[in-house]
Parts: C-alpha cells; sequence; structure tokens
C-alpha cells in the first residue's frame, strides 16, 4: 500500500469514529517563553556534595588524544585523561565524551577535527595520571602509534582503542559534550586475529580512586 492508500485507509478510519477530518489549519499550541533561570532559583547543591555523590558511579578511563594540526606540527600531538565517555549509537556509529570549557587540551583536538579514543587497562593507572596533569609534556616516554583513520595516536597496550572523527559539539554546563563519528576501532585481540590472547580487564575510577574489575 502507498502512501496515498495509507492515508485514505486513516481517514475512512477516523470518519467511521466520528473524528474530525476537517483540512482547516490547526492552530498551534502557544510556545512557552524562553528565559534565563535565575540565581534565586537554582538548585542549594553544595559542589563537593555533588561529587561525593555522583563519585559512587565507577566508570571505565580513557585517554582522547589528537594528532599535530597543520597550523602548529610541531606542537605535537594532543591528549588528556576522561572518564565521561560513552557509546551513543550504533547506526550511525557514535560515541561521546566531555570536556571543561576550560580545557586547553581541547581546543587542539578540536582544531584537528579528529580523535581516537584509548581505554585504558588495569595496569595503566601511571599512564592515565601522566595525561590527567596540565602543562607538562604527557607524550614523554609514552609508546603509541598512529590510529588508521585520523592519525591520532594509539597507546601502546591499550585494550581497545576508537578511530574518530568529530561529528557535533554541544554546550553542557560548563562542559562540551563532543560527538565523534566512529570510523575505525579495534582490539589487540582483534588487530592480531586469531592467536589472541584474552582481553586485559579494565581500569576503573570509583570515588577518586583507581581499581580493577575482578571476576
Amino acid at each position: 500500500m502507498g502512501h496515498a492508500g495509507m492515508a485514505a485507509t486513516v481517514v475512512r478510519y477516523l470518519r467511521s469514529v466520528g473524528a474530525s477530518t476537517t483540512t482547516d489549519p490547526v492552530e498551534a499550541l502557544p510556545r512557552p517563553q524562553l528565559r534565563a533561570v535565575g540565581e534565586d532559583e537554582r538548585a542549594p547543591l553544595d559542589r563537593d556534595e555533588f561529587r561525593r555523590v555522583l563519585g559512587n558511579f565507577a566508570t571505565g578511563v580513557t585517554v582522547i588524544t589528537a594528532p599535530p594540526t597543520a597550523d602548529a606540527p610541531d606542537s605535537g600531538p594532543a591528549g588528556f585523561a576522561c572518564q565521561s565517555f560513552a557509546s551513543l549509537s550504533l547506526d550511525p556509529p557514535l560515541v561521546s565524551f566531555m570536556v571543561a570549557r576550560t580545557s586547553t587540551t581541547w581546543p587542539r583536538i578540536a582544531r584537528a577535527g579528529v580523535f581516537c579514543v584509548n581505554v585504558l587497562g588495569a595496569d595503566q593507572g601511571a599512564l592515565c595520571r601522566g595525561f590527567a596533569v596540565s602543562g607538562a609534556d604527557k607524550f614523554a616516554g609514552v609508546a603509541f602509534d598512529a590510529a588508521p583513520v585520523s592519525g591520532s595516536p594509539r597507546l601502546t597496550g591499550a585494550p581497545a582503542w576508537i578511530d574518530c572523527t568529530i561529528q557535533a559539539v554541544h554546550t553542557g554546563g560548563d562542559h562540551l559534550i563532543v560527538v565523534g563519528r566512529v570510523e575505525a576501532l579495534g582490539t589487540p585481540e582483534s588487530d592480531a586475529g586469531s592467536d589472541a590472547v584474552d582481553a586485559a580487564a579494565p581500569l576503573l575510577f570509583h570515588r577518586g580512586k583507581f581499581g580493577r574489575f575482578t571476576l
């Protein structure tokens, strides 16, 4: 049945139950008036209490990396530790991460237009701490190769990597919500083929501390 036939069937049904099928324009509902939230309307949440309670949610840990940009090739690659990473969509394949609007690394990733998510393993806590600091050479002594599509650093020993282009960026309070389209991805097992060993245990973050998952 085509669209016209489906429409005719719907009209016949509406008439049979006594519903109006007029073609006159329908008056739109009034739109709510938009305004800024006043300071006296904000929820009285203590920042430390907010962090304490939300810290009970355990997360994995990643390092988001990007290659040097054409306008500053001598600046080297960019990267930062990120726990706010998530799978977003299967079709199309999308992932997301959040980054503080005050981040000094994010502008470099934004200019690159691409990034690689390096999922960290349980034994990579020190590596994560290195990428969590500001103002240092985060890649000093760090082994990596280039992700196949973006050329972003793919950290050696990471249990998984996801190579992406930036799809969209949205504001979310004091953070930015970055959506990436997945161009390539893999694990040491899939990269090595059928002779690969079991996947490494993930690095977890809970209540301000690193931990590991045990079966």
